[in-house]
């Protein structure tokens, strides 16, 4: 029953997309973070238990545009490292860890968009289980979110809490909250649901990264899917003055992103897996909203996707 709440728990586009960041609030791209049974009994081969991350996407050449202003022809890298450790104790399992993640665009210097985004935190929380069949995790990413140096202004405190209901081996509800009040709406309601269809086939329903997969062998798995991101970060304190837009000092900036593509994952070891992605970004979204100034996609940019994961 391993990975029951993978991809599940952790940051408006729409009434549809709307539900989407709900859930990726929750899942806060924590892609290797699990509740299990497993967990939280099972005895590791290790002196010490825990998960990693190395993640790096790039994105071709894209535009923004507000109104009749277009930022054009820029490309992006989102570097994600994540390290946590999961020791037992009574009540569960802690996790006890650090996260950094950079978004770096190819803006020209005259743009009034950062060409810097990033996030050091560290990941404070608890998973346990309350019964055989409810899962609940509780974890916060107290940090700083702003651009290329950070200030005391930056610091922020997100947390989710959410849990996940093993109807049976094959069918798994999630469910759960994200606060974060450094969001237009702090708190956000989410779920999703993961099915083991038929023997090779999974439907992985829970965002922030939905996915149908197909197990070819016990090691290399195919899928497609897509990639939710949202985070906020605080600009700096001459941002806006420095492009004539001084109500953007010290602004909150909320960017959000939408991949849809198509990969693989192979278990390279016991403890550790190699993906590779390829698709298209249909949607970005960069939104100063407490300043009413927001610029979204203007068509789309092709990415790609290189990731290092594992348990131990």
């Amino acid at each position: 029953m391993k990975n029951l709440l993978s991809r599940s728990l952790t940051g408006t586009y729409g009434v549809v997309a709307f539900g989407f960041i709900a859930i990726s609030s929750i899942a806060g791209e924590n892609d290797t973070q699990t509740i299990s049974a497993e967990n939280t009994s099972a005895t590791s081969t290790y002196p010490f238990s825990g998960e990693f991350v190395v993640d790096e996407t790039y994105v071709g050449n894209g535009d923004v545009q507000r109104g009749q202003h277009v930022v054009g022809d820029f490309n992006e890298n989102d570097i994600l490292l994540r390290f946590v450790l999961t020791p037992r104790i009574k009540l569960g399992v802690l996790r006890l860890g650090a996260e950094w993640e950079r978004f770096s665009f190819g803006f020209p210097d005259s743009a009034p968009l950062p060409d810097t985004l990033q996030a050091v935190s560290l990941v404070l929380g608890l998973d346990t289980q309350l019964s055989d069949s409810i899962l609940l995790r509780f974890q916060a990413q107290p940090g700083f979110y702003g651009t290329d140096n950070f200030e005391s202004q930056d610091v922020n405190i997100p947390f989710v809490v959410g849990g996940t209901y093993i109807y049976s081996p094959n069918l798994q509800l999630v469910l759960g909250i994200g606060v974060d009040i450094e969001r237009k709406y702090p708190v956000l309601p989410g779920g999703g649901v993961r099915w083991k269809i038929a023997r090779q086939w999974v439907l992985d329903a829970v965002l922030p990264t939905p996915r149908l997969e197909f197990q070819l062998n016990k090691d290399l798995t195919l899928y497609a899917g897509g990639t939710i991101k949202e985070t906020n970060f605080r600009v700096d304190d001459h941002f806006g003055s420095a492009r004539g837009i001084p109500r953007l000092n010290q602004a909150v900036l909320t960017y959000g992103e939408i991949r849809t593509g198509a990969g693989a994952t192979w278990r390279i070891s016991s403890v550790m897996t190699l993906s590779a992605e390829a698709g298209y970004q249909p949607y970005r979204d960069f939104d100063f909203y407490r300043a009413d100034v927001r610029y979204h996609q203007d068509g789309g940019a092709p990415y790609g996707t290189i990731s290092v994961r594992g348990e131990f």
